[in-house]
């Protein structure tokens, strides 16, 4: 159904010059393409395109809108928290962080917000 297709992470934001801060100087992705009229951006990473877009409903999803899988967790947790960034604490059934960190069958894993109040994953098979 899909032959030759290919999808795009899709991010809403409130304000299109401080999500650019954060993607760009925080996370350190370069925009491939700036898109003035559709008041957008695009980055890829690590081959996923990813679309951060002004919306009036940035920030309201209350799940994990974009993961970015790691070979090394720790290094980029701490690299990311010397940024500024605040890793999440959970207490749910069947997921508990500590220190930032979910310990899942198969992988390791952190969230974050990004600057809209988007959540964003870290994570590392293990």
């Amino acid at each position: 159904m899909f032959e030759g297709a290919r999808g795009t992470a899709v991010i809403a934001v409130s304000d299109l010059a401080r999500a650019r801060s954060f993607y760009e100087e925080v996370l350190g992705i370069t925009p491939v393409e700036i898109q003035e009229e559709a008041q957008s951006v695009m980055y890829t990473l690590g081959g996923t395109p990813l679309l951060v877009y002004l919306s009036g409903f940035a920030g309201t999803a209350k799940n994990t809108v974009f993961a970015i899988e790691t070979n090394d967790l720790d290094a980029d947790m701490a690299e990311l928290s010397v940024k500024g960034v605040e890793f999440q604490d959970y207490d749910f059934p069947g997921l508990r962080t500590t220190n930032g960190v979910a310990e899942l069958p198969g992988e390791r894993s952190a969230w974050f917000a990004d600057s809209e109040g988007n959540i964003l994953a870290l994570n590392q098979r293990t």
